[in-house]
C-alpha cells in the first residue's frame, strides 16, 4: 500500500509538472497573441489615421473642384459675352465699311461734277 501511495504520488507530481508546462506554454502563447493583437491594433490605428487624412484631402479636393467649376462657368459666360460683343462689333464694322464705300461713291460722283462746273 505504501508503494502504491508513492507511485500515485510520483504520478501526481508528473501530472502536476505536465500541467505546469502546459500552463506555461499557454501563458507564453497568450502573451504572444497579446503582442500580436497590440501590433495589429497599432497598424489599424495608423491605417485609420491615413484613411482620415485621405478623406480630408478628398473633401478639400471636392471643394476645389466645385470652386473650379464655378470659375469655369464664369469664364464661359464671360467668353460668351465677349463673343457676342465681337459679333456686334463686326456687324458695326461691316455697316461702317458699307457707309464708307457709299460715301466714296458719292464723293466720286460729286467731285467731277464740281470740277466741271
Amino acid at each position: 500500500l505504501h508503494q502504491q501511495a508513492e507511485q500515485t504520488c510520483r504520478q501526481l507530481v508528473r501530472t502536476q509538472e505536465e500541467h505546469e508546462h502546459l500552463l506555461q506554454a499557454a501563458v507564453e502563447q497568450a502573451e504572444g497573441l497579446e503582442h500580436s493583437l497590440r501590433s495589429a491594433e497599432a497598424v489599424l490605428a495608423e491605417r485609420a489615421a491615413q484613411l482620415r487624412d485621405a478623406q480630408a484631402q478628398l473633401s478639400r479636393n471636392k471643394l476645389l473642384i466645385e470652386d473650379l467649376r464655378g470659375e469655369n462657368r464664369r469664364f464661359a459666360m464671360a467668353l460668351q459675352a465677349a463673343e457676342l460683343k465681337q459679333k456686334s462689333t463686326e456687324e458695326k464694322n461691316q455697316l461702317l465699311e458699307e457707309q464708307a464705300s457709299a460715301l466714296k461713291q458719292l464723293i466720286g460722283k460729286i467731285t467731277p461734277a464740281s470740277l466741271s462746273g
